[in-house]
């Protein structure tokens, strides 16, 4: 018993850890020499960084965009797979892995508890534990892209799908901690959801 809790507690501080690291901020200081935390909407996110960035190089805004998406991602998919094949722990502690991911993700512990919006680690995280509903809400959140051009908007449709379709493919999991993380998402939008209902909120170009 004391085994598998010194484990969980572990993988709990990794996912925590692993997921404040800040890969939009650290890529887009060292390769483009700019604060996205000070310009463009101030968020870390990959959106973000491709704004930012596209001002000096629009070629290298579309990388470090794209990197910083793949590394958000990443960073909520690696610690669950280390935690399901390797220490082969229960789904109940993969879910809590996979929130403290996305905690560590809009609250990091190296930006004084601020953080990103967690959608681009919330898709790695869905992408192990709900398959099916992330590629569902992958092909929602492409489409919606193309259609609206919004991310903000098309993240939270995507969201909305993802939270939804899980209730249909997966109705024998517990619904909280995937509730959870959408609520953390959905509460990081919230400046978004206000300029979208003012009409402010910019289109991707």
């Amino acid at each position: 018993m004391g085994n598998i809790a010194e484990t969980n507690l572990i993988l709990y501080a990794s996912a925590y850890l692993l997921g404040s690291i800040p890969f939009g901020l650290v890529l887009a200081k060292i390769f483009a020499g700019v604060d996205v935390k000070s310009s463009g909407s101030g968020n870390i996110g990959a959106t973000n960084v491709l704004r930012v960035v596209k001002e000096k190089d629009p070629e290298l805004a579309k990388i470090l965009s794209a990197t910083t998406l793949f590394l958000d991602a990443l960073k909520g998919a690696l610690i669950l797979l280390v935690a399901k094949y390797y220490f082969e722990v229960s789904e109940a502690t993969l879910w809590a892995v996979a929130v403290l991911a996305v905690v560590g993700h809009v609250a990091s512990i190296f930006l004084r508890f601020e953080g990103g919006k967690g959608v681009a680690t919330g898709m790695g995280i869905s992408l192990v534990m709900l398959p099916l509903e992330t590629l569902l809400s992958l092909i929602v959140w492409f489409v919606a892209g193309k259609v609206i051009r919004i991310s903000s908007l098309s993240s939270l449709v995507a969201l909305g799908t993802l939270f939804g379709s899980s209730f249909y493919f997966s109705p024998e999991i517990t619904h909280v901690p995937i509730g959870i993380i959408s609520f953390l998402i959905f509460y990081k939008h919230i400046p978004n959801i206000e300029r979208l209902f003012r009409g402010e909120e910019k289109r991707i170009v």
